[in-house]
């Protein structure tokens, strides 16, 4: 299959993987984050997204952007401050991490595709056009031994399809907790750092899906 080569920026990521993932079939992939770029390409933005969205991108792929404020799992710290932070913090995080989300979502940009994990009614109140997750994936469903369900915010673009669904191993055994090395990662200055860190099998699938192979590539 072979398709136009597109202009394709990859946010909030800044390990490359899914740059290189749409880079390898031929594409024009740059990632951006606020850190450097984890391995030294020059195609990396650093700065904030909104900054960039301006510059005539075919496809946004927000990889992972700050969403503890926005989802389920954080709802409870809205209305009792976790130690050392107040509500009036907490709730400044959310309008800022809805606002980020509603920028990614409302760019002038074709194809869209954000990751996140289901939102609270709060969250979804702040954000323009809201509209659900049109899919939650697992890395397993690609061949990467891992369970994180993955919400994907899709714009322009459909759900993906398994390309190497896994048989995940039983609750208990110690297969099953190597699996679950993302939930059981122990707290630390890099946990946040890995626990954003995409899995090539999804990446891998995004680009050959949503990108197919450029023309460029097959040249």
């Amino acid at each position: 299959m072979t398709a136009p080569a597109m202009r394709v920026l990859v946010a909030c990521e800044y390990s490359g993987i899914v740059r290189r993932a749409f880079a390898a079939l031929g594409h024009d992939a740059w990632s951006n984050d606020l850190l450097p770029a984890e391995d030294g390409n020059n195609k990396h933005l650093i700065g904030d997204v909104r900054d960039y969205l301006h510059l005539g991108w075919d496809l946004l792929m927000v990889a992972h952007p700050p969403c503890t404020r926005l989802c389920n799992s954080g709802v409870r710290w809205l209305t009792k401050a976790p130690p050392a932070k107040t509500l009036d913090q907490m709730w400044q995080e959310l309008d800022d991490g809805a606002a980020l989300f509603s920028a990614c979502w409302n760019a002038p940009i074709e194809r869209i595709a954000v990751e996140n994990p289901v939102m609270h009614k709060h969250a979804k109140e702040r954000i323009e056009n809201y509209e659900p997750a049109r899919q939650t994936v697992q890395p397993w469903w690609f061949g990467d031994k891992a369970f994180k369900a993955t919400g994907l915010y899709l714009k322009g673009l459909d759900p993906l399809t398994p390309t190497n669904k896994l048989v995940p191993p039983a609750k208990g055994t110690d297969e099953h907790k190597a699996w679950s090395v993302v939930h059981r990662m122990s707290p630390g200055p890099n946990r946040a750092k890995e626990r954003s860190r995409f899995f090539p099998g999804i990446a891998g699938a995004m680009a050959a899906q949503w990108g197919g192979l450029a023309i460029e590539a097959s040249s």
